[in-house]
Order: structure tokens, then C-alpha cells, then sequence
């Protein structure tokens, strides 16, 4: 279950910066939304928003990452898309009440800021929905791109371009994961997670124990993944979710 924290950090501060979203939007709309938002500590496996199902909260990663995931008639389950502190899941809601199309669950547990839908719909100017709106215009093209990662490269640049975004967006070169979550987010046997994990410990990229991953050699993992790594990441740089600022390059850093 969620955990509220105690009290909120001023999101004129530090912490505000720890999601990149957050901290591109324009100070009046952060101002209106300061005395409605949640902040939470999310375990992995808490589902932030279910497919089919109304969107009625906001969650923007700050330490911990989500990810977004199709489930089969048979119970398989695919991940579509990743969010940490670069983003948020459940923003199509900001122009209107919208159904989710994914299950949104918490892959990696942390830190969450919580905003009511309607509370954000109210208080987005202009300016501040232009910027949602290139936000989910990103998320497509990394989708998109997703769809041609899946498609033909193999399993060990997959798992390598996973592994970084998975760094990047938590912000940690160590992630609290298994080979059976990473499987499942891949689509692909935990018992091939396990031999792709060998191969790229054995190429320095990486340190494996039972649960934790370690990136050890960022260069030698950059080396093993394929290009949709730098696609993606180049995706989300500016101006593409927002004007240059100090507040977002602190956060984009």
C-alpha cells in the first residue's frame, strides 16, 4: 500500500527538481497544484492505474520508476513503456477524463509525487498543456521506437538498452530488480534473462546478485546496447518537453 510522508518538501526546492516534468512546468500552475499533491513512498507492484479503468491520479516518479504494461487473454504481460523521474503516467487525463490503456504498476519502489486529475486539469494554463502535450507526444515516438527494439535487435543489446534507461530514469546505477520482473518486461524466458545477464557480466557491464543489478561499467553497457538507447534518450531532451531552464537542467542531470 502507499505510505503518505509526513509532510511534503517545498516544491520550490530541491526535491521539486527530482522530477523533470514537475520542474518544467511554469511556477503559476506548481503554485495552484502545491496544496493538493501527495508525496508517497510506493513499494514494487503497486498499481498506480489499471487498464479500462477511469484515470484519477497523476504519479510523478521522483526516485522510483513505473512501469507501463499490456496484459494477454493467457496473463503474459509486456511492458510498453518505462516512466521515472523524467515523466509521470496518466497525463492524457490532463486534456479530459480518460480510461488508461496500460496497467501502471511500480517496478522499482520510491518516491511519488500524487496529483488528482481534475485538480491538474484546472490548473494548467496554456503554456503549461503545451507542454503536457509534447510529453505525450514523446511518449508515442518512444513507443514507436520500443516497437522496432522488440523487433529486431537481439536479446542482449534489449537487455542492455533496458538496464540504462532503467538507471537513467531512477537516477541509481543500482536497481533493486529481478530476472523474473525483467523477463516479464521484456518477453523473453527468465532463463534467457539469466544467460544475456551472464554474457554482459562477463563483459564488465554489469555486477548481478540475486535481486540487485549493478551497473559497473557504463561505457562497456552503452557498448552492448543497441542504437534505441540514444533514440530514446535524445527523445527527451529539450526543447522537445520544454524550454532550456536552470530548473530543468537540474533536473534532466
Amino acid at each position: 500500500m502507499a505510505i503518505d510522508s509526513l509532510g511534503l518538501p517545498d516544491i520550490d526546492k530541491m526535491d521539486r527538481l527530482n522530477n523533470r516534468l514537475l520542474a518544467a512546468m511554469p511556477r503559476s500552475a506548481t503554485t495552484l497544484l502545491k496544496p493538493f499533491i501527495r508525496q508517497l513512498m510506493l513499494p514494487p507492484g503497486f498499481v498506480c492505474l489499471d487498464a479500462g479503468e477511469p484515470i484519477e491520479q497523476i504519479y510523478f516518479p521522483v526516485s522510483g520508476l513505473i512501469s507501463q504494461v499490456v496484459s494477454t487473454s493467457e496473463g503474459e504481460v509486456v511492458e510498453t513503456a518505462m516512466v521515472g523521474r523524467e515523466g509521470a503516467v496518466g497525463l492524457q487525463s490532463a486534456f479530459g477524463q480518460r480510461l488508461s490503456f496500460t496497467r501502471a504498476m511500480v517496478l522499482v519502489g520510491g518516491t511519488f509525487y500524487a496529483i488528482p486529475a481534475e485538480q491538474l486539469r484546472l490548473a494548467l494554463s496554456e503554456e503549461a498543456k503545451a507542454l503536457v502535450y509534447r510529453y505525450v507526444e514523446t511518449e508515442l515516438a518512444e513507443a514507436l521506437q520500443l516497437a522496432v527494439c522488440n523487433a529486431v535487435h537481439a536479446g542482449p543489446a534489449r537487455l542492455a538498452r533496458w538496464l540504462l534507461q532503467s538507471a537513467h530514469r531512477t537516477g541509481s546505477e543500482l536497481l533493486l530488480l529481478t530476472q523474473e520482473q525483467i523477463s516479464e518486461m521484456l518477453g523473453v524466458r527468465r532463463t534467457t534473462i539469466t544467460l544475456l545477464s551472464q554474457e554482459l557480466q562477463k563483459r564488465g557491464a554489469i555486477k548481478y546478485s540475486r535481486g540487485k543489478i549493478t551497473i559497473t561499467d557504463r561505457q562497456a553497457l552503452q557498448a552492448a546496447a543497441c542504437e534505441c538507447y540514444g533514440v530514446i534518450a535524445g527523445l527527451y531532451r529539450l526543447p522537445i518537453i520544454g524550454a532550456e531552464t536552470d530548473s530543468s537542467a537540474a533536473a534532466a542531470s
